[in-house]
């Protein structure tokens, strides 16, 4: 699967560059790069996004790795559907896995911690805004606040992911709904309703070949020809038959006959 090159890609710029600010910064240091809207600020996360901590330590490394490895069976079920939801997909993977290698590995490596225990480095600093928050807000109304997320290249990978599932999932359903619709067989004609040589309806549970229904009706014309020379003669054969059977005595002519045939007026009467 390609999308999967692209997740190694992630991978290797995330821990490329993470592996140049620990090397040539130490925690803390900040170096201006636009201004103060955009600079290079080391500083590591224990937790969550925003530095969230949830349950204990070690914890949320195994949650990240149980659902990057739901993320790799889904890419995988869906490896032949649309290739910009699953590219989006593969970003989301890549950034998952490097944030995992940090939180795996990097508690041994820097020796502050054990295995499962360590800390996101971060240090993409961008100070978005700062400010007083509107008074209509409630309980933080009128507080000054400060957005200046810090994060590294597989926090960024992650949310391009998710912008794009939401740009290309449409489209991605629809693929989905258009592909079921092909794989459906064509709708055959109802063989039942067929009948028999016979004159007999052919039952509920049958199912005919058209071609076996041919060989039935040919059978059943040969029955009824065979029927029909044991019953009653027709046609030029009735002919022939009456013509052929031998015909009775002719009575013979009596006295009363002539008498009656005498009594009978004439037609020139």
């Amino acid at each position: 699967m390609r999308v999967l090159w692209v997740a190694a890609l992630i991978i290797l710029v995330d821990q490329a560059t993470k592996l140049t600010v620990l090397q040539t910064m130490y925690r803390g240091q900040s170096i201006p790069l636009v201004g103060d809207w955009l600079r290079f600020t080391f500083t590591e996360n224990p937790g969550m996004a925003f530095g969230i901590e949830v349950g204990p330590p070690g914890m949320i490394t195994v949650f990240a790795m149980i659902v990057t490895g739901l993320i790799v069976y889904y890419v995988y079920q869906i490896r032949a559907s649309y290739f910009p939801y699953r590219l989006s997909l593969a970003f989301i993977l890549g950034g998952a896995l490097g944030n995992i290698i940090d939180r795996v590995f990097y508690g041994v490596m820097l020796d502050y911690s054990g295995y499962f225990r360590g800390h996101v480095v971060d240090f993409i600093h961008v100070d978005i805004w700062r400010g007083h928050l509107p008074e209509v807000l409630p309980l933080i109304g009128g507080s000054y606040t400060a957005l200046f997320p810090i994060w590294n290249v597989a926090d960024m990978a992650i949310v391009a992911g998710v912008v794009g599932i939401l740009l290309f999932q449409n489209r991605f359903h629809e693929e989905l709904t258009e592909a079921a619709a092909e794989a459906e067989p064509p709708e055959q004609a109802d063989p039942r309703g067929a009948r028999f040589a016979t004159n007999e309806t052919a039952p509920d549970d049958a199912v005919i070949n058209p071609a076996d229904a041919d060989d039935v009706a040919l059978q059943g014309n040969g029955k009824q020809n065979t029927t029909s020379g044991k019953g009653e003669p027709k046609g030029d054969d009735a002919s022939d038959t009456e013509a052929s059977a031998p015909m009775g005595p002719t009575p013979p002519i009596t006295a009363d006959a002539d008498a009656e045939d005498a009594s009978r007026p004439s037609a020139k009467e």
